[in-house]
């Protein structure tokens, strides 16, 4: 069975996986890797278990071999001479005034590809840019516009829970993000608590989503009358995992909880 690990292509940055084959890599060792867009220069962060990996084995690109002390000397080079790359590509952008911030730029290892990201609040015709970095640097130049959760994944940072935002490190595939998730979760829809590093609605919203989602089946929303053994009052408020929730009986609060049988609809 193919060897498969998680692989970093920049320090915190995401992880992806790649087959090994018969490759035995000790844990944050460098390798060199094929990727969509051309060889990289990559830390192996660790051996996944085959079984818990959803990509097949068939589509995953491959580790091409352990990294060696020139493909390192290659990589800083490369490292270097982008940093000088996105100054150049700034300044030509300024110049033709193109509205558009350039965020990064990257060699793949090869030098076959020198890869810039940029975010703008429109679309950009960037085309005598690219002509221009073609005729400097005589390889293929590939300016991809990002937008804001791509940024966050890009730049990377620190999440509300303290921990490197999930989308740098291990998700794959950001899902789409509403505010019902929010509304089904009973949080408070304030910008600072819903939103991310990015402005846009916190990824991992989605991760219990569809856990509230089966619990809050049959449970009222705060501020709505119901009738309970008690008699009718006004919910103020609810437990939605824990499938309870309080109600105001002119001025006697109650806890109502849902018996077992309705809990394990």
């Amino acid at each position: 069975m193919s060897n498969i690990y998680g692989v970093t292509l920049k320090s915190e940055g995401k992880i992806y996986y790649f087959n090994g084959e018969d490759f035995e890599i000790e844990k944050n060792s460098y390798v060199v890797v094929e990727t969509e867009k051309g060889i990289q220069y990559g830390k192996a962060i660790y051996k996944a278990q085959n079984d818990k990996i959803n990509i097949p084995i068939e589509e995953m690109k491959k580790i091409l071999r352990i990294a060696t002390e020139d493909d390192y000397n290659t990589y800083l080079k490369n490292l270097k001479d982008a940093t000088k790359c996105l100054e150049k590509a700034r300044s030509i952008a300024s110049e033709l005034n193109l509205d558009m911030n350039i965020l990064d730029a990257s060699y793949t290892l090869d030098r076959k590809q020198l890869l810039f990201n940029f975010i703008a609040d429109e679309r950009v015709d960037f085309r005598e840019l690219a002509k221009r970095l073609a005729g400097a640097y005589k390889t293929r130049i590939e300016l991809r516009q990002i937008g804001a959760r791509d940024k966050a994944r890009t730049v990377c940072g620190i999440g509300q829970c303290g921990r490197t935002l999930c989308c740098s490190t291990f998700l794959n595939h950001i899902d789409s993000v509403t505010m019902n998730m929010a509304k089904n979760q009973n949080i408070a829809l304030n910008p600072s608590k819903i939103n991310g590093l990015c402005g846009r609605l916190l990824c991992c919203l989605t991760y219990e989503d569809e856990e509230y989602e089966r619990c809050g089946i049959g449970m009222p929303n705060v501020g709505q009358t119901v009738k309970t053994e008690f008699g009718k009052g006004k919910v103020i408020s609810v437990d939605i995992l824990n499938r309870k929730y309080k109600v105001d009986l002119d001025g006697v609060i109650k806890e109502i909880v849902l018996d077992s049988e309705e809990r394990s609809k």
